[in-house]
């Protein structure tokens, strides 16, 4: 029975980057060794993250003066060396779920820390608007995405003041204004590649401008002196996320990520309106998110869930128990999601419908 991936992260990739990875292993660029065993200063994987670098700039556009590191671990030790790098007195936050409300708690031990705006009271089901930003923070913090509950900011904000991003799990859904960001950084374990690297992408100009010291491993300085090489980097990772880089730019890039990222979200999203059973958490279509797709049973189906959870997994849906905070499913659709899949899940709640 062929599996339908939705996990939200660490989640689908393309079959291709699976497999060009597990040759590496067996045997890198034909060396005779695997990529598991090299040095990160050889020849052959320096040559891997100067292509990594110059496929991340290309496919988003990245203007001069801008610099793509690839650090270690998840994208949350972010969170500390955002503020730490470019908090001086003031930064403004604008809080969309649990992963803004991380990044704001680890702001504050550095400045004040205004938020703009909050949608937690509804337990994140929309993208506030209408807010202000003031004009004497130091920069604007967004999370683009909101994995857990489904909500996207699907375009660059207009801000008086620069920008930083997190964009774990939508990067290269979308074309990017990256003129707009001093800062855009995210876990690579959605749309990129496995666990344990971070991309950051960094404004050089905007760093060295803080009065206080940086621990050295904290500092961006460090990373973009060394070219991501300051210390030994997640080589396997960013191996991967140099084949997925590959691979959008071979299927057209971001504005064809974009065009499926619609297709896919608009097919199950027409199915959720229209079937009697079920219905979305976020009910304004401007802020549904194209790559987290949450919907709930209606409340007098509310007792078929679990029915339809082991009606869906017999089907070979995967990951699509939605978060424990939200409930219900969530169907997360990343670059490497086939169409096809999608219309497996619709095909699912149909049928699922006719039963009942």
């Amino acid at each position: 029975m062929k599996k339908h991936n939705f996990s939200a992260g660490p989640s689908i990739l393309p079959r291709e980057v699976i497999e060009d990875t597990a040759q590496a292993v067996l045997d890198f660029n034909g060396i005779g060794l695997s990529i598991l065993e090299i040095s990160h200063r050889s020849k052959d994987f320096q040559a891997v993250i100067d292509e990594a670098v110059a496929l991340f700039k290309e496919l988003l556009n990245i203007p001069e003066g801008y610099s793509v590191l690839f650090v270690g671990g998840g994208a949350s030790m972010q969170f500390c060396m955002v503020p730490y790098n470019f908090l001086e007195k003031k930064a403004a936050y604008l809080n969309t779920g649990v992963w803004s409300k991380k990044a704001i708690k680890e702001a504050k031990a550095f400045g004040e820390v205004v938020e703009v705006a909050s949608s937690a009271e509804t337990t994140y089901n929309y993208i506030p608007k209408g807010y202000t930003i003031p004009e004497d923070a130091d920069y604007f913090h967004v999370t683009s995405n909101n994995t857990i509950y489904g909500t996207e900011i699907r375009q660059d904000l207009d801000s008086p003041v620069p920008m930083i991003a997190d964009m774990s799990s939508d990067i290269f859904s979308r074309p990017v204004d990256v003129s707009k960001y001093i800062c855009i950084y995210g876990g690579a374990q959605k749309n990129l590649a496995p666990a344990g690297a971070t991309f950051v992408i960094v404004k050089d100009e905007a760093l060295n401008k803080v009065s206080r010291h940086i621990p050295t491993m904290l500092n961006y300085q460090t990373h973009v002196d060394g070219g991501s090489m300051f210390n030994t980097p997640p080589v396997l990772p960013i191996y991967s996320a140099l084949q997925t880089l590959r691979w959008i730019k071979k299927e057209g890039g971001v504005v064809e990520m974009q065009r499926r990222a619609k297709e896919r979200a608009d097919l199950l999203y027409g199915e959720i309106d229209r079937n009697k059973l079920f219905r979305a958490t976020i009910a304004d279509p401007e802020d549904r998110s194209y790559m987290n797709i949450c919907f709930v049973m209606n409340d007098e189906y509310k007792e078929l869930e679990p029915e339809f959870m082991k009606f869906a997994t017999e089907r070979g849906m995967v990951g699509i128990k939605g978060h424990r905070s939200v409930g219900g499913f969530r169907a997360s659709c990343y670059n490497a999601m086939p169409l096809e899949s999608v219309q497996a899940l619709v095909d699912c709640m149909q049928e699922f419908e006719k039963l009942h």
